[in-house]
């Protein structure tokens, strides 16, 4: 077995792997994002950039999150989707402190009727993420949620129940126009650059965590601890470089004829989490790679049966979980991960527990796996992309087939 520790969080590999076969590959692909990364139109500026930013930014979001629980309000519903949504659903959830956090992602009457009646709508702030401001869900519940708040309050101005995140121009983003008029109270921004699903530093996040009592101090130290991960996930020493170890792990099963990656997480803290790692992978890998997510134990009893099947020959495994004394939760990871690496190529993630600093190092390890697995694989098929154009793994083109389909079918 293979160990390598760096920071809060720990990986291990459960198959032996020749990760020397790879330090040219890895040099280049490490090399090819350094160049890219703060670059306009290269989608990687949560590549240190995004983190300088919100350093910079801490005393307006803190104040921006006071002024929206200014009059007894703690609850929060947030209405976004895709990666507005599960980057601040999955750092919430970890934390532990989702109780009075909701969030609201689709568009059917039943669904908006059932989920507002949970809301204590004397109590709540709804907070619109949106980079162009007019994504078709958000802008569903948005419309929704207004004509709810307005019918609840008695009165059209209910402006001051309502805050944004969105781009910072007006004519990118309809969502802007209507805070410019004042539709709603007050707003931060989705920065340029960063791309949904890698921006769980955003505005959208470190205003929910001041919203739900972390001070400066804290969200700074959130923000170091990511800086600080990054620069050991960059480094060209594969031996000291456990996302890059990751990546290659990930590679190898694909080239041995596995296409499926199921991620295990153990523990409900993590149900957010395997939400937002399937978009992870899902929208930055394509079809070179399915990856699937569950929490254990639960799936034990539903996917088992399957997993363990000797017909299985096309899938392989990452079990995450959070370091624990208890006898019987251990019992069960160690029999699961030695049932499965029996059959199956396994990696194993395990972090320190569910502080800031531990979840930041653990969100950048699989920021970086994430990049690194899709830009090994296409350097293994000779597919490097040229410097004038953005990277695949950061690109999500065939998203918008749908909602072209979506426009046409709205339009009859």
């Amino acid at each position: 077995m293979m160990t390598a520790t760096k920071l809060n969080v720990s990986v291990k590999f459960e198959n032996d792997i020749k990760f020397s076969n790879y330090e040219a590959l890895s040099k280049e692909a490490i090399e090819d994002i350094e160049a890219r990364a703060g670059k306009k139109g290269q989608f990687l500026n949560w590549i240190g950039e995004l983190q300088k930013i919100q350093l910079a930014n801490l005393d307006s979001l803190q104040n921006l999150a006071n002024e929206a629980k200014k009059g007894g309000f703690d609850e929060l519903c947030i209405l976004g989707i895709g990666g507005s949504r599960h980057t601040t659903e999955s750092m919430v959830k970890m934390l532990g402190v989702d109780k009075n956090v909701h969030f609201f992602s689709s568009v059917d009457p039943v669904s908006f009727e059932r989920f507002s009646k949970n809301l204590n709508l004397d109590k709540t702030i709804f907070l619109v993420v949106s980079k162009s401001g007019g994504t078709l869900e958000t802008t569903t519940g948005y419309n929704k949620a207004k004509e709810l708040m307005q019918k609840h309050l008695g009165k059209d101005d209910v402006s001051d129940r309502f805050y944004a995140m969105t781009d910072a121009s007006s004519e990118k983003s309809a969502l802007r126009r209507l805070v410019d008029k004042g539709e709603l109270k007050g707003s931060g921004f989705v920065h340029d650059d960063v791309g949904g699903r890698f921006s769980i530093l955003d505005d959208a996040t470190l205003f929910t965590l001041f919203f739900s009592g972390y001070d400066k101090k804290q969200v700074q130290n959130l923000l170091e601890a990511s800086l600080e991960a990054q620069k050991i996930f960059m480094t060209k020493d594969i031996m000291s470089n456990p996302a890059m170890q990751l990546a290659i792990s990930n590679v190898e099963a694909k080239l041995n004829g596995k296409n499926k990656h199921f991620v295990e997480y153990f523990g409900d803290a993590y149900q957010g989490t395997t939400l937002w790692e399937k978009q992870l992978k899902n929208e930055s890998l394509k079809a070179r790679i399915a990856t699937d997510t569950n929490i254990g134990p639960g799936y034990l009893h539903y996917n088992a049966e399957a997993d363990l099947d000797v017909n299985n020959k096309d899938s392989f495994f990452t079990f995450v979980y959070t370091k624990t004394t208890d006898k019987v939760t251990n019992a069960v990871l160690s029999g699961v991960i030695s049932a499965y690496s029996n059959m199956h190529p396994v990696s194993v993630i395990e972090t320190e527990d569910f502080d800031l600093t531990s979840i930041a190092h653990f969100i950048e390890l699989k920021h970086f796996e994430t990049l690194y697995t899709g830009n090994l694989l296409r350097r293994k098929e000779n597919d490097v992309t040229t410097k004038d154009v953005a990277l695949p793994e950061v690109l999500q083109p065939n998203v918008e087939i749908y909602k072209k389909e979506v426009k046409k079918a709205l339009n009859q």
